[in-house]
């Protein structure tokens, strides 16, 4: 970890700083020092961030020597535990915040202290989840829609990686804490570290010793165990260096579970959205539903960059504020929307150039590659939009201010739902310019979340100041 007071005054004028949608040309103070910030978190978040799926990739191809039912079951499997895994995002993001602001004030014990009731607080989520999930196996597996074929692998799969639950949700607390303490280079080690050792050790137990599918899981259940126990030793040393009891507190935990309360509804929220476009896609037709896989993928693959730059602001908002340097959270804000207006310009395009030949790996039906490039021009045009909403959400989670935006993410819900149905009653199944109002429709939700996200970012109520928020 880099060597750097959480103390630096700002000179940046107010009138300089109350504005946070980005003028490009204008030269703000500290812009050097906010930028070598910004890119010593968001740069090896990036790359943990993008490690997670490369490597899932790899698994998928270990499980796939087993034949279509036992790939199929891992599909379906691990939209059980991916969808688990974002609902409980909230434990690193809440983590995050919480250390910043204390680390940021000067009081790293108690950042310490906030770290490891997060880790109870995962351990003790991560055993409900074991005990509920375990005899709800068989009906998350049917809700899915899994055939009688490849029912079994994925009973297999999901029930032996529900036991790496308690590990897992370690692994997001402890990745908030160290980067609540600015460190993201850890987390990179750990992740890519857990990753190569889930490939190995799925080599060794599906293809040599012939475990199946369940093999595989058993792969994952190692490889997140042993990222679990470094974090916690990691936490544990930091603990002991600053007097720190590695007892829960239960106070420290239930502050934990109230601002994760709020992110959860923020997530869920999010993903009811995500879930919704997918849906009406579905009843537009075979083509437009593969189309929008193909787009949506697209869409997340470029949300990955926008995100490292959003974790980073948690950091740096957190650690300014708990300073109770408003001047510098500001200029920061400033900067970040800045690079994710940049990125989002570039992100457009790199779409506008690869979206005529985008269609050609995934299909030859000229319905659906139609459909595709008629998308892709809704997705580059949100580039930009998206990376200021990204930001902006990163920005205000690390001030603290969840409970806004639980509620911006609910009505923001609520805004989109008439969207959604309105689609639906104007366009024809099977037209090919169903997808693109559908597109649409997922704009104006963005647009909605950009300005409820930005017209909080422009006031002055997140702007709390101190170690703690209240």
């Amino acid at each position: 970890m880099d060597n750097f007071s959480p103390h630096r005054a700002s000179h940046v004028p107010v009138r300089y700083c109350c504005t946070v949608m980005p003028t490009l040309l204008s030269a703000p103070p500290f812009r050097h020092l906010h930028d070598r910030e910004i890119f010593r978190l968001a740069i090896p978040t990036f790359v943990a961030l993008v490690s997670e799926p490369l490597f899932l990739l790899t698994d998928s191809a270990i499980v796939g020597t087993l034949g279509t039912q036992a790939l199929g079951g891992l599909g379906v499997a691990s939209q059980v535990l991916m969808t688990l895994a974002n609902l409980c995002i909230f434990l690193a993001y809440g983590t995050t915040s919480a250390v910043a602001r204390q680390f940021g004030a000067g009081d790293t014990t108690s950042g310490i202290r906030s770290g490891v009731d997060g880790l109870w607080l995962a351990a003790l989520i991560g055993a409900v989840v074991v005990l509920l999930g375990y005899p709800a196996a068989p009906w998350l597996v049917d809700l899915l829609g899994a055939s009688d074929a490849v029912t079994p692998h994925a009973l297999s799969y999901l029930r032996v990686s529900l036991l790496s639950t308690p590990a897992l949700l370690v692994v997001m607390a402890g990745t908030g804490v160290l980067r609540g303490l600015q460190d993201a280079t850890t987390p990179l080690v750990v992740a890519v570290g857990s990753n190569v050792a889930n490939v190995l050790l799925a080599l060794a137990f599906v293809l040599g010793l012939g475990w199946g599918i369940a093999g595989s899981a058993w792969a994952t259940v190692l490889a997140q165990t042993a990222g679990a126990v470094v974090y916690v030793s990691i936490v544990a040393r930091a603990a002991r260096r600053n007097g720190v009891s590695l007892a829960p507190s239960r106070a420290g935990v239930t502050s934990s579970a109230r601002a994760g309360a709020a992110l959860f509804v923020r997530t869920v929220s999010l993903r009811i959205v995500l879930v919704l476009t997918t849906a009406v896609a579905a009843r537009l037709g075979d083509a437009q539903i593969a189309a929008h896989q193909v787009a949506f993928q697209m869409w997340s693959l470029l949300v990955f960059a926008m995100d490292a730059i959003a974790i980073a602001g948690q950091a740096i908002i957190g650690r300014y504020l708990g300073s109770s340097d408003a001047g510098g959270a500001r200029s920061a804000t400033r900067r970040m929307v800045e690079w994710g207006v940049l990125v989002g310009l570039l992100f457009t395009a790199v779409v506008l150039l690869v979206r005529p030949w985008a269609p050609l790996p995934f299909t030859s039906d000229p319905q659906v590659h139609h459909a595709i490039t008629l998308t892709l021009l809704v997705v580059a045009a949100l580039q930009p939009l998206s990376g200021v909403v990204m930001v902006l959400d990163g920005i205000l989670m690390g001030a603290g201010d969840q409970r806004y935006l639980a509620w911006a993410s609910f009505w923001t819900l609520l805004a989109f739902l008439p969207m959604a149905a309105l689609v639906l009653w104007v366009s024809s199944p099977g037209s090919p310019t169903a997808l693109l109002y559908l597109w649409l429709a997922f704009g104006g939700w963005m647009v909605a979340r950009g300005l409820t996200l930005g017209l909080r970012a422009r006031g002055q109520q997140w702007v709390v100041l101190g170690a703690t928020r209240p």
